[in-house]
């Protein structure tokens, strides 16, 4: 039986530690990374990008088996096991990496990039395809009044995407990073639309 009150507490006491500033001055490599599922497996492809040509410098998946169900707003607990030994095999440590999922436009300012990001202790930024909570203003997302993400067109005919800051990152270099990440025709930042393309090929492989 799996104790929801428990774990969002433990979201909220992970949201204190989440640092909403940059924790960098430059960035040579971008990182991507998302999952896929096949039967109960979780795969978590993560790809690393020269940050200025968007050329591959390295990629790794892990397999993992999915020991938590999906429940809305704790995917964290559902796929971290795969992202974490997904992340652990790379030889190149990305500088940011862009991660598919909330970061702290989440209930309890804790999403799937903002846990990743605690854990690996490296800024993440957290790009989902769409909200759990907030108001959108002009493009921007507000939760209660806060600043927690952007609300983002990047494709002609294409849904937005939401980009919120996950750790080690401020809202606004977390905008411009994704603005500046993105190539034609592709609607995500292209090291996570490299890893959303690996980790669906490693599910219909398997």
């Amino acid at each position: 039986m799996i104790d929801v009150h428990k774990l969002k507490e433990e979201q909220l006491k992970l949201s204190e530690k989440i640092v909403l500033q940059d924790s960098f001055k430059q960035f040579d490599t971008l990182a991507g990374i998302d999952q896929s599922y096949s039967k109960n497996d979780v795969i978590s492809s993560i790809v690393v990008c020269d940050a200025k040509t968007m050329e591959v410098i390295e990629k790794q998946t892990a397999v993992v088996p999915a020991s938590f169900p999906y429940i809305p707003g704790f995917l964290a607990y559902r796929e971290l096991p795969a992202m974490i030994e997904a992340f652990s095999k790379l030889k190149t440590q990305p500088n940011i990496i862009f991660v598919d999922g909330q970061g702290i436009l989440h209930p309890r300012r804790c999403g799937l990039a903002s846990h990743f990001g605690l854990v690996i202790s490296r800024p993440t930024i957290g790009i989902a395809q769409s909200i759990l909570i907030g108001n959108i203003e002009h493009g921007k997302v507000y939760v209660e009044k806060e600043l927690r993400g952007f609300e983002m067109k990047t494709r002609e005919h294409a849904k937005p995407i939401y980009i919120s800051p996950g750790h080690f990152i401020s809202c606004g270099t977390a905008l411009k990073i994704v603005r500046e990440s993105v190539r034609y025709p592709h609607k995500l930042p292209e090291p996570l639309h490299l890893a959303h393309r690996e980790a669906r090929r490693e599910m219909n492989g398997k």
